[in-house]
């Protein structure tokens, strides 16, 4: 009986606890909305004509993130203003496309919402803007059932998403949330210009990662010389941080004949196939079998675990040449980064620095997100060699 009376005590002692836990919260939440609610009333009173004629702007303490949105139906700022203030999210609201580019390049901003259908500029002026004068911002089209097409035709130009209105708070509240999170997963996963020349088998997080004394082939596949003379193969840290998500792996046949540039190996994401090239010229003698079921070993550990196959080389000394090495790998590779950057940036300002800008970083598994005619470029431009 007794042990039945402390364990029932111990349960009421947790169920009390945890309604105590749920109505404090709640009580925080309520108050920290009131607190924000009464930020909006006084946000809105407040005049920064100086900066924008049409500015609105609501501070409130500890936001989520920093917003700007312009549109030029007023009634569709309130919904903005009135949804994320309450939400938690720090707000400026203007009605002009031009007025949103001045106030990006004076603020910092975590995200900017803009409609595409608005008069002297419209929101695909105002998406490459952005991508031009504030790079680090995301952006979100803002877009009528009738415009989806063009909405998504702005992502082209760098938008993160878009949104369709008409839009209820909880739409708009839980669309805001979801994006929140994908920029914070892509802070996390950005990844330095840096190029580090490393000892141990994991390439490092956040940098693109060289091996000492492994080989780089111009088609990202690295190639290890082991004794006897045999050449160890398998793709470097550069395509497989850009590539990401790796859902399969095609390995090459034991005893074929491959020519350097010959089909060697290919990963697969989801439909979408990624086909390297041999560097060197020889017989595939050894096949790492136990890849396929275990992917991960890519990136816990390429050098090691993560090899794709091996060969028996024709011409070792002739082709060694064309390969990369050390120090000069590593000038290689950020001649590679710039390159991508600039293939990366939105399409209008590719290639032209004085129209639209490369990105800041790049991201870790930044590929999984593009189109496939930019998966194509990428693989046409980079792992061909």
């Amino acid at each position: 009986m007794v042990p039945i009376l402390v364990v029932s005590m111990i349960v009421a002692f947790i169920v009390i606890d945890l309604l105590i836990r749920m109505i404090s919260g709640r009580i925080r939440e309520a108050k920290a909305r009131k607190e924000r609610l009464a930020a909006l009333d006084i946000g809105l009173r407040l005049d920064f004509t100086h900066e924008a004629k049409s500015l609105k702007r609501v501070d409130v303490a500890r936001p989520f993130a920093r917003i700007l949105a312009v549109d030029d139906e007023a009634i569709v700022l309130d919904s903005f203003r009135k949804i994320l203030v309450a939400a938690g999210y720090a707000i400026d609201t203007v009605e002009s496309g031009r007025e949103a580019l001045g106030l990006v390049q004076k603020n910092k901003y975590d995200f900017v919402f803009t409609d595409l259908k608005m008069p002297e500029m419209d929101g695909l002026d105002v998406v490459k803007g952005v991508k031009h004068f504030s790079p680090e911002s995301d952006v979100i089209v803002i877009t009528g059932y009738a415009s989806i097409e063009s909405a998504v035709n702005a992502m082209k130009y760098g938008a993160l998403d878009y949104v369709q209105k008409p839009f209820t708070e909880d739409e708009l509240v839980e669309f805001t949330k979801k994006c929140l999170i994908r920029r914070q997963d892509h802070q996390q996963k950005q990844l330095s210009s840096t190029v580090r020349v490393v000892t141990t088998d994991r390439a490092p997080a956040h940098e693109f990662g060289l091996p000492g004394g492994v080989f780089i082939s111009a088609g990202h596949v690295w190639a290890n010389v082991t004794i006897p003379g045999m050449v160890r193969l398998g793709l470097d840290d550069f395509a497989r941080k850009m590539i990401g998500r790796i859902d399969a792996i095609e390995l090459p046949a034991k005893g074929a004949t491959i020519k350097m540039g010959d089909r060697l190996f290919g990963v697969r994401q989801g439909e979408r196939e990624a086909i390297f090239h041999a560097p060197i010229s020889g017989t595939v003698q050894a096949l790492n079998a136990d890849l396929p079921q275990n992917l991960d070993w890519l990136e816990s550990h390429p050098y090691e675990k993560g090899w794709v196959c091996s060969l028996k080389p024709a011409h070792l000394s002739d082709e060694l040449e064309h390969l990369k090495i050390g120090e000069k790998a590593a000038t290689w590779y950020q001649t590679e980064i710039t390159r991508l950057r600039e293939m990366l940036a939105p399409a209008e300002g590719a290639g032209q620095s004085s129209l639209g800008p490369m990105p800041s970083r790049l991201v870790e598994g930044q590929l999984e997100e593009v189109d496939d005619s930019t998966w194509t470029r990428f693989t046409q431009s980079f792992l061909q060699g």
